[in-house]
């Protein structure tokens, strides 16, 4: 009897867990594709769009530009003192330029947006959801998605790309700042981004942010809404947002990666 009730033990722990799984992906398709019609049918909330532009945006340059430039410069202190060591340092500032227009840029700036917006929108709609405002929304025949969703779902794909182009020069830049001292000459290092970086590669980096911008806000919101169980709710909704946002974005970046670079 023992041995049968340690069997169905784990078979039902992973049951639970197949099923919670499919109402994960179940509730993030559902968001989006009311989200999607809100936007073609052109109800949008512009005030609180612009303003979550600004919080989502505008407010992470600063982490954006220390993460990504310091990024650059350690990538740049590894491989350029290795490219020297062969004779082939004119291609360090291409390696790490191409390096954070494809990966580490986009997978950078991604993470830190995660780690401040994807936490700030799960406390802020799980604590309107256990105060009852959702529920007022409702009340007052506002769609809680047109009003909540929507607009931290523009902001967040709008700005992640422009975040991610920021992420991209401040890399280089800070590649640039370790890489000349250490040996390589200015015109050499700039001549290796013409030599190895297409335009491609830099757009096909933005896409990446902007499936990670979806990834972000769609998982914030999906916490909130979800919230139950008062102020220790609302904590357990920012951690699980910035845990579930961080893994979804490695994992898409892969996906990503393959379908976008698998052939290059």
């Amino acid at each position: 009897m023992q041995t049968r009730m340690s069997m169905r033990h784990p078979l039902s722990s992973l049951a639970g867990r197949a099923t919670q799984l499919v109402l994960f992906v179940g509730d993030m398709g559902i968001l989006l594709a009311q989200a999607t019609g809100f936007v073609l049918r052109g109800r949008l909330e512009l005030r609180e769009t612009v303003l979550q532009m600004a919080l989502i945006g505008a407010q992470a340059v600063p982490m954006v530009v220390i993460t990504t430039g310091f990024t650059g410069a350690v990538l740049a202190l590894y491989s350029a003192k290795l490219m020297l060591q062969f004779g082939v340092g004119s291609l360090a500032g291409g390696a790490v330029a191409l390096a954070m227009a494809r990966e580490l840029g986009p997978v950078v700036t991604g993470v830190v947006v995660a780690a401040r917006s994807a936490s700030a929108i799960a406390a802020e709609i799980g604590s309107m959801k256990v105060t009852e405002q959702v529920d007022a929304l409702r009340a007052l025949a506002v769609p809680p998605v047109q009003y909540l969703v929507v607009p931290r779902l523009i902001a967040s794909v709008t700005m992640l790309p422009v975040l991610g182009m920021l992420a991209f020069v401040m890399g280089v830049f800070g590649g640039f700042a370790v890489a000349v001292p250490i040996g390589v000459s200015s015109t050499s290092y700039l001549l290796g981004i013409r030599e190895l970086v297409d335009t491609y590669d830099v757009f096909a980096g933005l896409l990446k942010t902007v499936v990670f911008g979806a990834i972000i806000a769609l998982v914030g919101c999906r916490a909130g809404l979800r919230t139950e169980g008062g102020a220790v709710g609302v904590g357990q909704a920012t951690t699980s947002s910035v845990v579930v946002a961080v893994l979804l974005i490695y994992v898409s970046n892969f996906v990503l990666a393959y379908l976008l670079f698998g052939g290059r």
